[in-house]
């Protein structure tokens, strides 16, 4: 599995932005993380295969939306109302397994390239 995310750039504090990561191959569960210079790389989203479940860390909740197109093999990240510290590289990535939504970076098999958020204040 291939994935491929985009949709990143440069957003004054306040707006908005959406991600899309497009996979190669067969997905389950798909998950967002983020990673800001001198940080380990935390979890902000996830959803399962059908799109009826989704998870979201404290952080991002009621400002992140995650949704999926499996028609299209993509998974979008809607950011809105954007601050400062979502500044990160933002990565999308495949679950090893369909249950649960996990949070660990290590339950996820298959990594993007990550696409660069910079949120100016």
């Amino acid at each position: 599995v291939q994935l491929q995310a985009c949709g990143g750039g440069l957003v004054q504090a306040g707006g908005s932005l959406r991600l899309s990561c497009v996979a190669s191959g067969l997905l389950s569960v798909m998950g967002w993380f983020r990673q800001a210079p001198g940080k380990e790389r935390e979890f902000v989203s996830a959803i399962s295969w059908t799109g009826s479940r989704t998870a979201y860390a404290d952080s991002v909740k009621g400002r992140f939306p995650i949704s999926r197109d499996n028609a299209k093999k993509t998974v979008y990240l809607q950011m809105n109302n954007l601050k400062p510290e979502d500044t990160a590289v933002y990565y999308c990535a495949v679950d090893r397994s369909e249950w649960p939504l996990h949070t660990a970076p290590h339950d996820y098999a298959y990594w993007g390239q990550g696409t660069q958020l910079t949120v100016s204040s």
